[in-house]
């Protein structure tokens, strides 16, 4: 009886039901559309490293973020080869430097020196010009969502860094930096031309393992060989640099305040959705109390009617979520969705809603049944 009360109750005004499902809609789609954004935002601060095809990278010690690398020597990268369990070892600089644009200004770029016969530290993927782009000596690989930074350049196109001309060989797409900026591929010998760097240092060292060998094993042997460096393997060194942004910025607390902001408009609106539907009712509620309705079995229409909203709304706006992460998202604001994130949501937004049962709860169990019948 109480459960077909509570389902009729419910689904009788449906205005109010819709004001609830939307708080409840509203809140899933904030949460994940906002921790989206923000998970799609902090991975670009490992994008070098996650789609370097390395194991292992090797830094000066204390390295704390791909971007702001410190010199090495490069021939240490002799000392990490003979390491039991390495297949390869590969140099990999990353300097900063500046291009120059067509109207005369110029933009601030990342340079990327990536060795010619290995694909250690290649992290782009050419969608505009030939696979080989980089065989020529003064050739750049810039990405297509840069255009308008550099001011759309097209393949063939001469330009400048630090005052050197360099060919626009090739673009890949998706290929950016956490910083403002832009990431510029090229060999690695003219990053040394380009930069006027020290030949005999390297910004990192990127090993490939042999199959089956522990990677954090091989790291501490790196350090123990090398006391004056940093070995990570990729998965460790990622989260390092996404850290490293994570706690020298507001992006956790600016995300997670507006995630929060959503929650509570989700809850107040729930909990004002379901004390009115109360309120309307309230004599009806005073007749099954004054027959004998208890605590118990009012506390379980409340929660059950709590839990239908709750779960028609996760499930509309899980539907809306997607739809919007399909639309919306691109590589210059990625929308990245973890299945732990939906999960989490879901479940958090189901508690809010169990919560806010309790204020129309708390009215009516207060309710004088003689006195709610009189009136």
């Amino acid at each position: 009886m109480r459960w077909n009360l509570a389902y009729r109750t419910l689904f009788h005004d449906r205005g109010k039901l819709i004001a609830g499902l939307i708080g409840v809609i509203f809140s899933v789609v904030l949460v994940n559309i906002q921790g989206g954004l923000f998970f799609g935002l902090i991975n670009k601060a490992s994008l070098l490293v996650d789609r370097s095809n390395a194991d292992i990278w090797v830094g000066h010690r204390g390295m704390h973020n791909v971007d702001f690398a410190h010199p090495i020597p490069e021939r240490w990268r002799y000392v990490v080869a003979g390491i039991e369990g390495v297949h390869d070892v590969e140099p990999l600089r990353v300097e900063f430097g500046e291009m120059s644009l067509p109207n005369g200004s110029f933009e601030n770029v990342t340079l990327v020196g990536v060795g010619e016969t290995t694909n250690l530290g290649r992290a782009y993927s050419i969608v505009d010009g030939p696979a080989d782009a980089l065989d020529r000596h003064d050739a750049v690989i810039v990405d297509q969502c840069d255009d308008d930074k550099l001011k759309t350049p097209r393949i063939g196109e001469l330009r400048e860094v630090n005052g050197r001309r360099v060919r626009v060989a090739g673009k890949s797409n998706g290929i950016l930096s956490f910083l403002v900026t832009p990431y510029v591929f090229t060999n690695y010998d003219s990053v040394i031309d380009l930069t006027g760097s020290d030949p005999s240092e390297t910004s990192y060292l990127l090993a490939r393992l042999k199959p089956g060998v522990d990677g954090v094993a091989v790291c501490r042997a790196i350090e123990q060989r090398l006391p004056d460096v940093s070995a990570m393997t990729a998965d460790q060194y990622a989260s390092v640099s996404i850290n490293f942004w994570m706690t020298r910025t507001g992006l956790g607390l600016s995300f997670g305040a507006a995630t929060m902001l959503g929650l509570l408009v989700g809850l107040v609106m729930v909990g004002q959705t379901l004390y009115a539907m109360v309120l309307d009712r309230i004599s009806e509620y005073a007749t099954l109390r004054a027959i004998g309705l208890s605590e118990r079995e009012l506390l379980s229409i409340l929660t059950f009617q709590s839990a239908m909203v709750a779960i028609l709304g996760i499930v509309i706006g899980m539907g809306i979520t997607i739809f919007l992460q399909m639309l919306l998202s691109t590589p210059r604001a990625t929308i990245e969705i973890p299945f732990l994130l939906y999960l989490g949501c879901a479940g958090l937004i189901f508690a809010i809603c169990l919560f806010a049962s309790g204020l129309p709860y708390l009215r009516v169990r207060r309710i004088d049944p003689h006195t709610a019948l009189q009136s």
